[in-house]
């Protein structure tokens, strides 16, 4: 496991806090959400953020998901709401392991060029985390295949260009064989999107598919066999959440330090009461507890190992999870009433560490996870 940035990684990191800094306020991030102010998803696929794992023949760089965590750190500290993590850790992953020859090429180059947002429609209402639980079916046809069933808050779903769907080509409701994956049109006759929006204000879905048609040609991956596709997709996307939980404690420790500096109460700055500097130390110390565990999942989410993966993965995210509480609501209640205010960006950096906790599987479940793998 590798505790320093790389050169390449350093300046990754250079390049999107520059950009998120210079042109992603918070003022800027409530535009964007009210639907008033300019996305910078152009500006991200200009500087090469959107494909740094892409192949170089794609256009991308041909990095590791190392890379990609110190841009996702970054994202985090602003608290970024366009599509990164579905688009460029989910789905460009699963179309670089799970298509082939030109519908590979143009996917991976379109995302690149930020022509292209994707999104991976597996959740199911009764799946809790159980990924092998897939109730919706795809019925082979004479011109391809007929999907049927329902998705559970598909993160990116509500804008993105292209679905991933997973559905049930044989065997039962919690089988592991029989999982396939299909790339849907969200336009497409059958597909009814409900669009919802995620505590940290990220965009999400609700999807009914009735009587799809998809060609053989949406196929993505093997049919029967795209379970470990997912679950390798679901464990990216939990090494992602947890580099942008880290960044929103950064965000979050230095908003509160320089509060407690300015804010004054009884004639003196409120942090230079002790009690508040003991809080503010336990605070900093799970901060750096979650960016040594964000290395962890950084160097785990390329392990070819599945049950290796899980075993680092489901640790780092437990102990990010209790680190972010400590972080995200120390902040808050140092803040005291302001704190508690929509209008004011330390309660935005909690939700977003909320959201990541939850994500691809809460503390209880890759606590059991763990376990199982011991």
């Amino acid at each position: 496991m590798q505790l320093t940035l790389s050169e390449t990684q350093t300046m990754l990191q250079d390049t999107a806090n520059r950009l998120l800094r210079d042109r992603y306020s918070f003022e800027h991030r409530n535009k964007v959400l009210a639907g008033h102010g300019e996305s910078l998803w152009n500006a991200f696929a200009e500087l090469g953020l959107l494909g740094i794992e892409i192949g170089e023949d794609y256009g991308g760089a041909a990095g590791s998901f190392a890379d990609v965590a110190v841009v996702l750190e970054a994202m985090g500290r602003h608290l970024v709401v366009e599509p990164f993590l579905s688009t460029v850790v989910l789905g460009a992953g699963l179309i670089a392991e799970g298509a082939s020859g030109e519908m590979r090429a143009s996917l991976l180059r379109a995302i690149a060029e930020g022509h292209l947002t994707v999104a991976l429609a597996h959740g199911e209402a009764r799946a809790r985390y159980v990924l092998s639980h897939v109730e919706t079916r795809a019925r082979r046809t004479e011109a391809g295949f007929t999907i049927d069933g329902a998705k559970s808050m598909a993160l990116g779903a509500n804008d993105a260009k292209q679905l991933i769907v997973s559905a049930r080509t044989s065997g039962d409701a919690a089988d592991p064989r029989g999982v396939s994956l299909f790339l849907v049109d969200p336009k497409a006759t059958g597909v009814a999107l409900r669009p919802v929006q995620m505590i940290d204000d990220r965009g999400a879905a609700e999807i009914t598919l009735t009587n799809v048609q998809v060609p053989p040609s949406a196929l993505l991956g093997p049919l029967d066999g795209a379970l470990p596709l997912i679950e390798r997709a679901y464990d990216r996307g939990a090494a992602a959440v947890c580099c942008e939980a880290v960044g929103a404690m950064v965000a979050a420790n230095e908003t509160t330090v320089e509060y407690l500096k300015t804010r004054v109460q009884f004639g003196r700055p409120i942090g230079k009461f002790q009690a508040l500097q003991h809080r503010m130390a336990d605070m900093a110390m799970a901060e750096e507890l979650a960016r040594s565990m964000s290395f962890l999942v950084a160097s785990a989410a390329d392990e070819t190992d599945p049950a290796a993966r899980a075993e680092a993965i489901s640790a780092a995210k437990v102990q990010i999870a209790e680190a972010g509480r400590t972080v995200g609501h120390g902040a808050v209640q140092l803040h005291g009433g302001i704190g508690m205010t929509m209008e004011y960006v330390i309660g935005h950096y909690l939700r977003r560490i909320v959201a990541a906790e939850k994500l691809f599987g809460d503390v209880d479940h890759h606590l059991s996870r763990f376990a199982d793998n011991l």
